[in-house]
Order: C-alpha cells, then sequence, then structure tokens
C-alpha cells in the first residue's frame, strides 16, 4: 500500500492533464512530463511506458510530497516523504513502502535512524526521545523494540532484551557514578480485578545484586 493513493490510472472517467513527452509508437507517457490528476495531486517527473518511473516529485493536495525514484508507479529506491504532520522520511524504498536503511523524524522532533521492512521499524535502529534525550539503540520487529538492546538515559543505561516494545528478561543497569544492578524484567500477577490490563502485566525490575564496576 501507499501512503497516499497515487494511481493515475485509477481516478475515474478523466485522468486529468498531462504536458510532456510520450512514446512516438504507442502514445503513453514516455520521457519528462507533468501531469495534474483530477483529485488535485501534481506528479512532476519521468515516465516509461505510461507509468512514472524514474525520478519525480509528487505533491499531494493535502500538501504531502514525495521526492524521489519510481518504479512501474511505486516508490522505489531512495526518495524523500513530508508528511502532512510535519514528520519526514528520507531513505530507502521498495514495493511502495519503506524498506531498507532510513530516517524518520517525527512531528515532535523524535527521530528513529536504522532499518525497515514493509513500512515498519524492523532490524537495528536508534530511537532519540526529543523532549528527554534518551536513546534507545538496538533490534526492533514489526515496528516495536523486540530484542536485545540498550536504553540510554542522562544519567544511567539499561542493557538487556525487549518484547514488544517493553524489556523483559535479564537484564543491566550502570550508572555515571559507576554502579550497576542487575537483575530483570518479569512480568508479576496484577491485582485481581484490575481495570487496566496492561498495567496488571506491565514487566517489573526484580533486582539481584549491586555492584561497582571497575
Amino acid at each position: 500500500m501507499s501512503d497516499f493513493d497515487e494511481d493515475e490510472e485509477n481516478q475515474g472517467p478523466s485522468i486529468g492533464t498531462y504536458d510532456g513527452d510520450r512514446d512516438p509508437n504507442t502514445l503513453e507517457r514516455h520521457g519528462k512530463g507533468r501531469a495534474e490528476l483530477p483529485n488535485g495531486d501534481v506528479y512532476e517527473g519521468d515516465y516509461e511506458n505510461g507509468k512514472r518511473h524514474g525520478r519525480g516529485v509528487y505533491r499531494f493536495k493535502n500538501r504531502s510530497c514525495y521526492d524521489g525514484e519510481y518504479a512501474a508507479n511505486k516508490k522505489e529506491g531512495t526518495g524523500t516523504f513530508w508528511y502532512p504532520d510535519g514528520s519526514i522520511y528520507e531513505g530507502s524504498w521498495a514495493d511502495d513502502m519503506k524498506s531498507g536503511k532510513g530516517t524518520y523524524t517525527y512531528a515532535n522532533g523524535d527521530t528513529y535512524v536504522g532499518e525497515w521492512v514493509a513500512d515498519k521499524k524492523e532490524g537495528m535502529g536508534v530511537y532519540t526521545y526529543a523532549a528527554t534525550g534518551a536513546q534507545y539503540e538496538g533490534v526492533w520487529a514489526g515496528g516495536k523494540k523486540h530484542g536485545e538492546g540498550t536504553l540510554k538515559y542522562s544519567d544511567h543505561q539499561f542493557v538487556g532484551g525487549f518484547t514488544d516494545d517493553q524489556p523483559l528478561g535479564p537484564g543491566k543497569f550502570s550508572f555515571n557514578h559507576g554502579a550497576e544492578q542487575h537483575g530483570e524484567f518479569a512480568v508479576q500477577g496484577g491485582n485481581a480485578g484490575a481495570d487496566d490490563e496492561d498495567t496488571a502485566t506491565a514487566p517489573k525490575w526484580v533486582a539481584s545484586n549491586v555492584a561497582q564496576s571497575t
């Protein structure tokens, strides 16, 4: 799925206006051209055999914009996408989705730099929280922290495993003054009748020992 509907071939009875090169035999759009779609979107760039193919800029009526590479009407290769809320993605695309390495800057200033698969964070990546400066560096799966990772704060950090965005299993807290605390995040039984299921099953830190690192 694309981020927004960009299908020039399925815009109803009219496909808007086109000004540009055409194949002399088939009269299909081929070469450089500019298309204004009936829905108000505008594409300007390369065409091949009637499809967006090569480099181009697609401006959506909602003020989103994609500037990058296309293959057979889909975002493919490298490109930058500006979203309506102010978020920006710069990086690799495949089959119209964020795939490969890329940087996503959120509207609130948070950033993710790392690997993507089918529009989701997948593989190694670094997420930085703008408000606090905290940073997670580690493995992602399905858009969530999932695997080994390090969560860094201004005065300490946690190294351990994560599952579905939550720390879970053995790990270690290290503090700037040199102390280390080993233990694990474990799911504790919630209070019976708890209203919040997430709170009832949230992993809790269970410390095993504290040591002064050398």
